[in-house]
């Protein structure tokens, strides 16, 4: 029988709580302060921009996209005064083993831990790389031998692979990252939109800014909220991110993926469980 939903959205759904480790649990963030920062943010940018080396900020800011104006030039390439990329990646994955390995306890060395990434890593290195800059970075790296090493290192880099779509869908709908933030917010039930944690920070003229953009657009009505327009844009989006993420698991044959859905579950549900901290 068919699968009830496209087959990079049922795993992106079991693979998203093991990538959430990089930003929720402690140990990557203690990680990156041995290295020398000093705070959240210097850390997120030197970990996830590792793989594409010493590249200017304007380089990680279109490969990112959903950061504003300036944001990114706080960070890069100041990061690379502390530490080197190779070292920021190689402690944003010690980091992000080790957090796995105390939320998932008595997972850690089962069989079908060893063979979900076994699976995972197959899929996450079989994609084409052309217009794919971050995913094209991370399949650079060396794929890692221990299991929830290579568990992770696969899941971020099909992560990356479906980030790397997600923009080009984005770009196709004429969506900023900033908007994409509002659409995003909305979409989850967060209202109003100014509020969402990636986006309140930002100076109040440029959120306003940005609102009164996308009600031009017919996308907001006058109080903030998404229109008819605005769903269906948003439905758009998230059809063709599936879509493009679609390649990696052409690796596997259909008993396969099954096989790695089964194994994913229970690692998922333990992560989700805990919040992936």
């Amino acid at each position: 029988m068919p699968h009830p939903k496209p087959v990079a959205r049922r795993l992106h759904d079991l693979i998203e709580p093991i990538s959430l480790v990089n930003f929720f649990s402690e140990e990557p963030h203690e990680a990156m302060a041995a290295l020398g920062f000093s705070n959240y943010w210097d850390g997120y940018f030197a970990g996830r921009s590792a793989p594409l080396g010493r590249v200017p900020a304007e380089v990680v800011d279109a490969a990112f996209y959903s950061f504003a104006d300036g944001e990114v030039a706080r960070h890069v390439p100041r990061v690379w005064e502390t530490t080197t990329p190779e070292e920021a990646h190689a402690a944003r994955e010690r980091g992000c083993v080790a957090a796995l390995r105390r939320i998932l306890g008595d997972l850690v060395g089962t069989s079908g831990l060893g063979r979900a990434a076994a699976l995972l890593a197959r899929a996450a290195t079989s994609a084409p790389v052309e217009g794919r800059v971050m995913y094209a970075g991370l399949r650079s790296l060396p794929v890692p031998g221990e299991p929830v090493a290579r568990l992770w290192h696969a899941a971020t880099v099909l992560r990356e692979h479906r980030g790397d779509g997600h923009v080009v869908s984005l770009v196709s709908e004429q969506v900023g990252g900033t908007e994409a933030h509002v659409l995003s917010a909305l979409d989850m039930g967060i209202y109003p939109a100014e509020s969402f944690g990636r986006i309140h920070h930002l100076p109040a003229p440029r959120l306003a800014a940005v609102m009164d953009g996308l009600r031009d657009r017919g996308l907001l009505d006058p109080e903030g909220r998404l229109t008819e327009s605005g769903r269906a844009t948003k439905a758009r989006i998230e059809a063709l991110t599936d879509a493009l993420a679609e390649a990696p698991y052409e690796a596997l044959d259909p008993l396969e993926l099954d096989e790695l859905v089964a194994a994913l579950e229970p690692l998922s549900a333990r992560l989700r469980a805990s919040g992936s901290r």
